[in-house]
This record gives structure tokens, sequence and C-alpha cells, in this order.
């Protein structure tokens, strides 16, 4: 397999996770989520250095991933090995993530490329809120299509049972500066510290506001409607 990368049209290629080393197939059809801290993929820009933050990534993605493969196998792809000793998860997949198929097109939408992808996106979202989910990781990037079925990765960024508060500032190394831009704007309107304990409803509204630059108002706050999130 060799290293998966995100580019736009006649620009260089970057990372397509800051926690986990992508890797692809020729074929584009397994995904794999490789949970070791490579300098070279990373390109000396690694987020996720300390080791056991890396354990706790891929513990909470094999649990989480593993639970949505029981209850909506539909909505996540199909889990084809996770090799436990090396730290790999392979996925069943067609073709690159949804938003590389809208980076391969100039100025693509996603309504091109999926037409219903906002309703498919809500039901992954009203998954979540039935399992009692709190995911962070909303990114166009953490979506593959398969069949014209929307399919979610990245269970590392879930939180959920007994949990009830966490303080971004446990996980702001693998967000990307970009969003944190958007987190600092809406932090300060939401009254969030980010060194204090914040409730799990809180943040899944942060962390929805913080993609209305990937996503339009109406699927946004449809999705804080799922989790009735406060305007």
């Amino acid at each position: 397999m060799k290293y998966y990368y995100n580019q736009k049209l006649n620009e260089s290629p970057w990372r397509n996770n800051l926690v986990y080393t992508s890797l692809i197939n020729n074929e584009q059809t397994v995904f794999c989520q490789w949970f070791h801290n490579d300098s070279e993929y990373h390109m000396g820009q690694n987020e996720v250095i300390d080791q056991a933050l890396m354990d706790e990534k891929w513990n909470r993605e094999v649990k989480y991933l593993l639970i949505m493969q029981q209850a909506y196998p539909h909505l996540v792809p199909e889990v084809i090995n996770i090799d436990y000793k090396e730290r790999k998860i392979f996925l069943k997949i067609d073709g690159p993530d949804l938003w590389q198929r809208s980076l391969d097109q100039d100025e693509c939408s996603f309504d091109k490329i999926l037409p219903n992808w906002e309703l498919q996106m809500l039901e992954i979202v009203q998954a979540h809120r039935s399992l009692g989910f709190y995911k962070f990781s909303m990114h166009p990037n953490s979506y593959f299509i398969v069949d014209g079925q929307l399919k979610s990765i990245n269970y590392f960024f879930v939180y959920a049972g007994a949990e009830k508060v966490v303080r971004i500032k446990d996980f702001i190394s693998h967000i990307s500066h970009n969003r944190r831009k958007d987190l600092i704007a809406y932090s300060e309107k939401l009254g969030i510290n980010w060194k204090e304990e914040t409730s799990l409803d809180k943040i899944q509204q942060l962390a929805f506001d913080s993609f209305r630059s990937n996503y339009p108002d109406e699927f946004i706050n449809a999705a804080q409607e799922i989790y009735q999130c406060t305007k």
C-alpha cells in the first residue's frame, strides 16, 4: 500500500489525517488507518507524538467503529481486517474520500458528487446520537462513498458512555491550524474556556459550528437540531 494524501488541482499534496498515517492500495478499493507516528508521511509536522495519546486514539477508533459496524453497518465502510499488532484498520472503499472527489474537479460541489449527501450525512449524525456518541470529526475527508452510500470513518474523535465533559486543550494538538481559528471564534461566542472542562453537548455544538466553512448553514443547523443544541 502507499501513502494517501489529499490534494487540490495543481497544488502540492498534504496529509489526509493529523493523527494516523493514511494508506491506500493502487486500485483505491482498500483504505488503511495506520495508528503509527510516521514522520515521513506527516512531513515532520507530527501532531500526536505522545504514545499514550496515540494509544487512546487507536482504542477509540476500534471500539466505536465496531459498535457502528454492529448497529449501523450500512453507514461505515466494511471492515476487511484489524491488525491489532501493527495497529492497522483495513476498510473497503470505492475511490477517494468525499472531499478529495470534490478537489479532483475545479469548484465541484458535493451535490454534483452525491445529490442526497445532506440526508445521508444527517442519517449518520442521527445514528451517532442514538448510540450516545459525540463525534467531533466531521471533515469531508472523514467520509467515503461506496455504491452511492456515504460511509463514515474517524471514530478516534468519539466520546461516549460515562464521559460527560472534556477539555479542548486535551485534543487541540490534532485539530488543524485553520480549524483552530474557527474554534477560537465560536468558543468565545459560546463562552468556552479551552483549559476548563466543558460538557460534551456544548463541545458538540462547537464542533458543528466549526464546520460551517465546509458545509451549508442549513445542514449544520439540522445537525445541531438532532443534538438539540441551543442556539
